[in-house]
């Protein structure tokens, strides 16, 4: 949405340290893009929200590989792509992100 573009162009600038405006959030095939990866992490955040209830109480062990091995997969993926798209600084916003995710996750479950 024309709307959003503003706050949308600045993020992408955000992550692609420094702040100089080259990033431009423009033409469709952007927009369409940013729908597609919106909607996959509305669903992520959607299933750690529902795994987070009574499927964690069943099985936290489970529940706690499950969130973790998805989190170090995306990270490994988003900072590889970053590294060869030449956004070097995104992997740093990476790491901070990781390491907020992961936080007490990193210990088997009891």
């Amino acid at each position: 949405m024309a709307e959003t573009e503003e706050p949308a162009r600045w993020t992408l600038d955000l992550l692609s340290w420094p702040l100089d405006g080259i990033q431009v959030y423009e033409g469709g095939s952007m927009r369409f893009l940013s729908a597609l990866t919106g909607g996959f992490l509305l669903g992520w955040g959607a299933m750690i929200w529902h795994l987070s209830g009574s499927a964690y109480d069943a099985a936290p062990e489970a529940v706690r590989r499950a969130v973790l091995t998805g989190l170090l997969a995306w990270f490994v993926l988003d900072s590889a792509g970053s590294i060869t798209s030449g956004h070097f600084s995104n992997v740093a916003f990476n790491v901070i992100v990781l390491l907020i995710a992961v936080g007490p996750m990193w210990r088997p479950a009891k």
